[in-house]
């Protein structure tokens, strides 16, 4: 075997699902588990794991937890330069501010530059898998795989295609679309850790020429991700019915054309008529919360415990630039508060999980990535349960785990990474 590695430490992971029953009983925790070429081979106490594997080497991380790297589900890694900008609704804010940064794309230097940016950024907070909505331009997809090529990431992500509804220098065409996310896809689906995603950014920047070209694709690349923009706002859903006057919900101007299926992914879902939901529950597509931008642009308040009641899948994304933070630590934070608002108040196991083995179930990678056990890709980080002194003095009066990791889910910030691993290599 190839050389081995115990990682001694509060060592977190799932058995199932902690919205399937009380959430603790989901929760696994033990202290040590063993990596070797770039998995993770087996997970136990760690006597008996050094008993068995006597030549590994030892990293003790003390009384750091040890889980799953974070998966961000929906990202926008073009918008990594105006993260934070002072807006209104949700139009506005892409006129503002998006279209034209994803204007400076066709710039392949520019794209490397950005891209390096944003993964150095999501590393220093334990995001070790991303989905990201690139722009229309060919480059820009190319340095995003590039980059997470060259740190040996698992990713997933795509050209993004408007064809209406959008500024100079960011429209395509149906037939451009389609060419171009063929050739990306053709150049970076399955090579190494990478995945590529159809991405039509969302009905109203898409034609009904665009959106039947993209759901041809998809067809002919059913193994493929679709990711898109889903009922974020009200005002965006009265927009889509007004372009779409056929359509009986927005979701069916998906739908209609080819664009709803078992692996599609769809951003916000905040405002979602009942067909919206049957439908979605039916195909097995996946809903991806992303709590911070919603706030931040004023969208409304994801129902996760309706969602989740009626078995849905969801996902967790920062949503970058539109939210307001790489952390996906913050993103749980904000996950919980808007629950509160919903009147239901998550368990700490039930964050960490959609952060985690949720995301990755959202993106079809539950077998690779997102949680502790044999086999899966060893994508780990350490957290530090004392990283600042405000967090560091409410964990110490902590009568379990669960009341230990909590602060850190509520304040904790890029200090509490301790450690990263991709591929089983520390980063």
């Amino acid at each position: 075997m190839t050389s081995a590695t115990i990682v001694k430490g509060r060592v977190l992971s799932f058995a199932q699902s902690p919205f399937a029953g009380p959430p603790t009983d989901a929760a696994r925790i033990n202290d040590a588990l063993v990596i070797a070429g770039g998995r993770i081979v087996k997970v136990g106490a760690f006597d008996d794991l050094r008993a068995a594997f006597p030549g590994a080497e030892v990293d003790d991380q003390g009384a750091r937890v040890i889980l799953a790297g974070f998966v961000d589900a929906h990202v926008h890694y073009p918008q990594t330069a105006i993260i934070a900008s002072w807006g209104k609704r949700l139009i506005d804010w892409l006129n503002t501010y998006t279209f034209p940064e994803e204007t400076r794309f066709g710039d392949a230097d520019y794209a490397t530059e950005i891209a390096a940016r944003y993964f150095d950024l999501t590393t220093a907070h334990g995001t070790t898998t991303t989905c990201s909505f690139c722009t229309i331009h060919p480059a820009s997809v190319d340095a995003y795989f590039a980059e997470a090529q060259r740190r040996a990431l698992r990713v997933v992500g795509g050209r993004t295609c408007m064809d209406r509804n959008a500024p100079d220098g960011l429209r395509d065409t149906a037939q451009s679309a389609y060419d171009d996310s063929k050739a990306l896809l053709e150049r970076w689906h399955g090579v190494d850790r990478l995945g590529y995603a159809i991405t039509p950014r969302f009905s109203p920047t898409s034609t009904e020429a665009q959106m039947d070209a993209l759901g041809a694709l998809w067809a002919e690349h059913p193994d493929c991700l679709m990711q898109t923009h889903l009922s974020e706002q009200t005002d965006e859903i009265e927009w889509v019915l007004s372009l779409y006057p056929s359509a009986r919900d927005y979701l069916d101007s998906y739908e209609r054309h080819g664009l709803l299926g078992h692996n599609g992914l769809y951003g916000h879902a905040i405002h979602l008529e009942p067909r919206e939901k049957d439908r979605l529950r039916e195909v097995g597509a996946a809903l991806v919360h992303c709590p911070t931008s919603n706030t931040f642009i004023g969208s409304g308040l994801f129902d996760m415990a309706g969602l989740m009641a009626r078995g849905q899948r969801i996902g967790l994304a920062t949503d970058t630039g539109g939210g307001s933070s790489f952390s996906m630590l913050r993103t749980m934070a904000a996950t919980y508060e808007v629950a509160q608002l919903r009147g239901t108040a998550l368990h700490p196991a039930q964050l960490l999980w959609l952060a985690t083995s949720g995301s990755a179930t959202a993106l079809r990678l539950q077998d690779q990535i997102g949680n502790i056990a044999p086999g899966m890709e060893a994508d780990l980080i350490a957290l530090d349960l004392a990283s600042t002194p405000a967090i560091a003095q409410r964990a110490d009066r902590a009568e379990d785990v669960w009341e230990a990791i909590f602060p850190t889910i509520m304040m904790g910030d890029d200090r509490a990474i301790a450690q990263v691993w991709i591929s089983g290599a520390k980063v």
